[in-house]
């Protein structure tokens, strides 16, 4: 008789997926990031352009999405050339930090299809 679903280790459960590695989790942590400042300009926006009260929003969080766009899109270009991603993942990937909020997408994407792990070595294939 088999142990129920929920007592089984996570390894022998039907619907498992190998946990992130690091750079997949840095991924997500970036991905995240973007998308959260691109809220935060979101609504700077709306204070200055809408409401006319201040324009803070928009001086801040104009900065910080500035950095973590620039950031998503090196890091998306390391994972992809480290875990082989091909050009269409990539591209999709890249393409994901213009759209608001596409990014916590295109996480959520790649981590339930599994290309947030490291690729399996390959027998003869020298080490990165």
């Amino acid at each position: 008789m088999s142990a129920p679903a929920a007592a089984r280790p996570a390894a022998t459960r039907p619907d498992s997926r190998p946990p992130l590695s690091g750079l997949g989790r840095l991924f997500a942590v970036v991905a995240w990031i973007e998308a959260f400042t691109w809220a935060g300009l979101l609504v700077g926006m709306f204070l200055k352009h809408v409401t006319g009260t201040t324009d803070a929003g928009v001086w801040l969080f104009g900065r910080l999405h500035g950095g973590a766009f620039v950031a998503y899109g090196v890091v998306a270009l390391i994972v992809a050339v480290q875990y082989r991603w091909g050009i269409w993942r990539t591209l999709v990937a890249l393409a994901a930090a213009v759209p608001p909020f596409t990014t916590v997408l295109v996480e959520w994407w790649l981590r339930r299809t599994g290309h947030l792990t490291a690729p399996a070595r390959i027998p003869g294939d020298p080490e990165r």
